[in-house]
């Protein structure tokens, strides 16, 4: 087994990395990040200069390639590791991201012809110009009573694949017509790895109203969408939807010779970033909630029976770990809301400090901010700067900070941010838990829980609960290394489960975050003043902030 690895490829929302993992322990051998190149894309196209309309992000699917180009034959040479060691190949995205691409499997955006209408590249997650598209398809569905609505909190989110498709057809619909099949980036890229698209059970299941049992909703209700979506799901969303783990394909010549792997070797169905992270902290059982906190936070959740929990992103079986229902929630923003702020809102004088010091702003304000008790800012803030995931869903919701003074310093609105997200989370633990899905401990993975300790230790006073941190500074890239060695399977050096994979590989911290209960007294005051303002304006009480965006759009 020590002679055996994997590789799994993480696509986050700026960058693709590579990590080659040592399948007897789990040790990460190397990794290599890629930038992309184009970014996101939500000002102009690329090239043409054709301006993007609000509230979107778009992607070059090239971009996604030349991970695979850089980043595998970069930590084949940094280990020194022999291809043909290299078993298995997995993959995580960020996802809902989709494409549309041609009968050849080909993205339409590459055909000069098409390149120039937006409509015809990658629609990123967070491409939120389908709100009008989900606010329809939550009332059509209610209205007809359709079963797939309370699986998913009871609203289909603008980010996900049916608004998606549905905004291309009504503002492209020359691009609609074009497309063989809508399919999201992680298979795209597992299409080209292998020369075979196949659906994963996981993107379908959260991102396009897919379950196991029931399949697609059926075509009287896209027929009550719009005639023209009648027959969407067997035509441009057709095709096998396969468990996690299973094996998509083989790698081919062609890709072989552009990431100096082997042809041949076992690659993993597709899979998304946060959910291939739960086995990668160990976590292959219920009652263990997994946050992977990055730009934003996903919450997953294993359970055995399919609960209604208000504002979930879905409940899929097989949907992270074969053999349970999965829980999906999130927060749409959470390290962006304090990029945000360290960038737009930070006075000159912080960064010159932190400079003088030799660090980060970031760290600077940390620093700062772990000086104050729970309370003492007199500060308080909504955390929507991109909207509401759950368990509003409402991505028209904006930001919001209340409390501030003439005296209020650039640390204490920093703390008041790292709290907001905390409260978010809190909300988030507690529908679960009022609606019978228990959660009893706390992991954390990714960027934020390995850099910022006041941000955990906050995390863990307001939902009064121990959080464990991931050891691993790639988590999802990890597990998709896990489900390419279940790919692989264990006559070949793998695994046969990701339970076996998981418990020889994934390792969490000794030190762990456990509440404070003196600032666990406080956090509850203060949880009690932020449902306040969330029910307000977020349940209707006052659409201040919808209206806003609404004059704002005519100003446009």
């Amino acid at each position: 087994m020590s002679n055996t690895y994997a590789i799994g490829v993480d696509y986050g929302t700026e960058s693709g990395r590579a990590v080659l993992v040592d399948l007897a322990d789990g040790t990460e051998v190397a990794d290599h990040v890629t930038p992309y190149p184009h970014n996101v894309i939500d000002e102009q196209l690329p090239g043409s200069g054709i301006k993007l309309g609000y509230e979107w992000a778009l992607q070059h699917p090239g971009d996604y390639i030349e991970v695979l180009k850089r980043s595998i034959p970069a930590v084949l040479q940094a280990s020194g590791v022999d291809p043909a060691q290299v078993i298995g190949i997995g993959i995580d995205f960020t996802a809902c991201t989709m494409l549309p691409i041609d009968a050849a499997g080909e993205p339409l955006s590459f055909n000069p012809q098409l390149r120039d209408n937006p409509h015809s590249w990658v629609k990123l997650w967070k491409h939120h110009a389908a709100q009008h598209e989900a606010n329809l398809i939550n009332e059509i569905a209610g209205a007809r009573g359709e079963s797939f609505l309370p699986r998913y909190g009871g609203k289909i989110s603008s980010e996900w694949m049916m608004a998606k498709v549905w905004q291309i057809l009504n503002e492209a619909p020359d691009i609609y017509e074009q497309t063989d099949q809508f399919v999201e980036a992680t298979d795209w890229v597992i299409g080209q790895l292998t020369g075979n698209i196949v659906r994963n059970s996981c993107t379908a299941g959260y991102k396009a109203i897919w379950h196991k049992r029931d399949g697609y909703p059926d075509s009287d209700f896209f027929k009550a969408l719009d005639p023209r979506l009648e027959h969407l799901t067997t035509t441009k969303l057709r095709g096998d939807v396969v468990p996690l783990g299973t094996k998509a394909g083989e790698l081919t010549a062609k890709m072989a010779e552009l990431t100096g792997l082997r042809a041949g070797t076992a690659v993993a169905v597709g899979n998304v970033d946060a959910h291939a992270a739960v086995p990668g902290v160990g976590v292959v059982t219920p009652g263990k909630l997994v946050m992977a906190m990055g730009t934003s936070i996903c919450h997953m959740l294993l359970g055995t029976e399919e609960k209604r929990v208000e504002g979930m992103c879905g409940v899929v079986e097989d949907g992270i770990i074969p053999g349970y229902l999965g829980y999906e929630a999130g927060q749409s923003a959470v390290g962006d809301i304090f990029a945000w702020y360290v960038e737009q809102g930070v006075p000159a004088y912080v960064a010159e400090a932190a400079a003088q010091e030799g660090i980060g702003v970031h760290e600077w304000l940390e620093q700062r901010a772990a000086a104050y008790k729970p309370g003492e800012t007199g500060l308080l803030a909504l955390d929507w700067w991109n909207g509401n995931r759950s368990v509003l869903v409402d991505t028209d919701l904006t930001g919001l900070l209340i409390g501030c003074t003439l005296l209020t310093k650039p640390e204490e609105i920093y703390r008041a941010l790292l709290e907001a997200t905390a409260f978010g989370t809190r909300k988030i633990v507690d529908a679960f838990h009022e609606n019978g899905v228990e959660v009893n401990e706390l992991y954390a993975c990714g960027g934020l829980p390995q850099k910022n300790r006041l941000l955990m230790q906050i995390y863990a006073d307001v939902t009064n609960r121990e959080i464990k941190i991931a050891d691993s500074k790639q988590t999802p890239a990890l597990g998709a290394a896990m489900f390419g060695a279940v790919a692989a399977g264990a006559a070949n050096g793998g695994y046969d489960s990701i339970a076996l994979a998981s418990q020889r590989m994934a390792r969490v911290r000794e030190e762990t975050f456990k509440p404070i209960p003196a600032n666990v007294a406080v956090y509850e005051k203060l949880y009690r003043e932020y449902n306040t303002l969330h029910d307000y304006f977020g349940r209707g009480a006052n659409d201040v902030m919808k209206r806003l965006k609404a004059i704002r759009h005519e100003a446009h």
